[in-house]
């Protein structure tokens, strides 16, 4: 297996960390997106973010090639991706108001509580995803757990600044 396919697969390690190791991959990218954001704002958190699932794939497919697990725990690349997907409703007017992006806290801790819960619930496309066994099914149900974590964010923001008000 190549070496770099597997300090990608893993994120350099934190998939080898237990238990637990997809809630220690989202925590990793908590400030890995937090510093893409302030490094280039959303753009770059976006661009960053599509390589990421990219970069998962190939490292997924090398990392499981001749295996009969598809997907093993010390694959986090795919939370990583997942984890990413649901900053990005903070990120954008967090970049275009000029919001410094930790200002934005309690919408933080809402994408990652709800990108855990849709991540290990993993329901219906999530685990439509999941139950795909191979390498795009190991990413794609993070991407699909990240883009209804997203949802919550932006539900929750409209909550709570009262723009779901009657």
């Amino acid at each position: 297996m190549s070496i770099l396919a597997r300090m990608a697969g893993t994120v350099f390690g934190i998939g080898y960390l237990a238990p637990a190791s997809g809630t220690w991959g989202s925590l990793a990218a908590l400030p890995l997106g937090w510093a893409l954001h302030v490094l280039g704002g959303f753009p770059l958190l976006l661009l960053a973010t599509a390589a990421i699932f990219i970069v998962g794939i190939w490292a997924t497919t090398v990392m499981t090639e001749g295996s009969e697990d598809e997907d093993p725990s010390e694959i986090v690349i795919d939370e990583v991706a997942g984890q990413l997907i649901a900053l990005l409703p903070l990120s954008y007017p967090a970049w275009s108001m000029g919001i410094p992006i930790t200002a934005l806290w309690p919408g933080w801790i809402t994408a990652f509580v709800f990108f855990r819960l849709f991540d290990i619930w993993k329901p219906g496309p999530v685990g439509w995803a999941d139950r795909r066994g191979d390498p795009l099914g190991v990413m794609l149900d993070d991407v699909i757990a990240g883009v209804l974590a997203a949802l919550c964010v932006v539900i929750g923001a409209a909550i709570a600044h009262g723009m779901m008000a009657a």
